[in-house]
């Protein structure tokens, strides 16, 4: 079987961001009244999730320094949920991981996974509070604002989500989880609402990016406010988020899934499939086959994810540590995630079957596109038809001609260098 011509373009998203990050925390503190809220010689806890975020080093030493200059003494409480293990010491290992130490923000990390029972939602459900922020003089919750990757909705990704599931710990997740999809949709916000009303909670801080992963909005938000902001900076979040340059794709190739691009392995808002009992499919973009390729080392084995394919490689199959994996998907309850698709030997063999799958569609006309990964889709290959439709756009670079597909003795696509 022949395999169409790939060419490399470039796409250019707008990329609007925040050069001075610790002048624009100053700002927002004051804003805030800052001063009003924080009193020397209290101890104020600072939420740190388990996402990448860019800049997260440098905006939790920002926060800090703030905390510092009004004669209190800040602490960072690792916010999330079940994540390194359902450890203390686990979650510690995932700050690390995102370059945020006591050294890098210059602030203790107080670790527990024990919660402290707060009240109850109008549905009863359980309100819970790390130990640490709950005996804390203030708290300052502080995350991404963002897209959801299991449903859409106007409160997803957010504020309020760390406000819940994130401080509440493994035992928070568990309470919503045991729900499915309601409990994160519909009921995850009024868990946080609960925490935002406590005596403690000072106020929160979003954090907005834009397609090329940098920072663009930091806000500090009164609590009062939250959700009505939380709404209005999700849209603006959804504005900057960038998308394949097509819509229709017969076979979108995906070098490497992993918990360090997404959540879900691969992200549901770029690929388009959510497979989640309850939530209705997106219509784009609309792609036949999905072959996820390879996982990245940061999983550890992990490949929640790989339910989102059609198509992996052995490569990838041996990487899997089923027991992280299984424990990661049960604990959410979207089974569909971890299932395993079609093993192939490797890339070549896995677009052979894709294409001999597209139904009718020549090799030399399918609609192929190659990417490093969902989180950085700036870079990509995409085959001849997509090529010709897309060059002569004023926001696409042509990196590379079209030319044959390159693999490797062992049949793999040579690595990809992206932006």
């Amino acid at each position: 079987m022949s395999f169409p011509k790939l060419a490399k373009i470039r796409q250019q998203f707008p990329a609007e961001s925040i050069e001075n990050i610790p002048a624009v925390m100053t700002e927002q503190f004051q804003q805030i009244k800052a001063d009003e809220k924080i009193k020397s010689g209290m101890e104020i806890a600072i939420t740190v999730g388990s996402r990448g975020i860019a800049n997260i080093p440098l905006i939790v030493r920002s926060v800090a320094d703030e905390i510092k200059k009004r004669g209190a003494t800040p602490f960072i409480i690792p916010a999330m949920g079940s994540h390194g293990g359902a450890t203390a010491e686990g979650q510690i290992e995932v700050l690390e991981g995102l370059g945020v130490t006591e050294e890098s923000t210059g602030c203790e990390i107080r670790s527990s996974m024990d919660v402290v029972e707060i009240g109850q939602t109008s549905d009863g459900i359980p309100v819970y509070l790390d130990k640490h922020a709950h005996n804390a003089d203030g708290i300052i919750i502080m995350g991404r604002v963002k897209p959801h990757t299991d449903f859409k909705k106007e409160i997803e990704s957010g504020l309020l989500k760390m406000a819940s599931i994130g401080i509440g710990k493994h035992k928070q997740a568990l309470a919503l989880h045991t729900y499915g999809i309601k409990g994160i949709r519909d009921m995850m916000p009024d868990v946080g609402k609960v925490v935002f009303k406590q005596p403690n909670t000072l106020f929160g801080i979003a954090i907005v990016e834009n397609a090329h992963e940098e920072t663009a909005i930091i806000e500090a938000i009164e609590n009062d406010r939250i959700e009505e902001r939380e709404k209005e900076l999700l849209a603006e979040a959804f504005k900057m988020m960038p998308s394949l340059p097509v819509d229709k794709i017969d076979i979108l190739m995906v070098d490497e899934i992993g918990k360090n691009y997404s959540g879900t392995g691969m992200d549901t808002n770029i690929i388009g499939r959510i497979r989640v009992l309850g939530v209705e499919e997106p219509g784009n973009p609309d792609i036949k086959y999905v072959i996820a390729s390879n996982l990245s080392e940061a999983s550890h084995g992990n490949a929640l994810g790989i339910g989102l394919a059609d198509l992996t490689t052995k490569r990838l199959f041996e990487k899997i540590d089923f027991k992280a994996m299984n424990e990661n998907v049960v604990t959410s309850t979207f089974l569909d995630r971890a299932k395993i698709p079609i093993v192939l030997d490797n890339d070549q063999e896995a677009l052979k079957a894709a294409l001999r799958a597209t139904w009718g569609v020549a090799s030399e006309e399918a609609r192929i596109v190659r990417i490093p990964n969902t989180l950085h889709i700036g870079d990509l290959y995409v085959s001849e038809v997509i090529f010709n439709e897309l060059k002569d756009k004023e926001n696409i670079e042509v990196l590379e001609d079209l030319q044959e597909m390159k693999f490797g003795e062992d049949g793999y696509f040579l690595p990809m260098k992206h932006e």
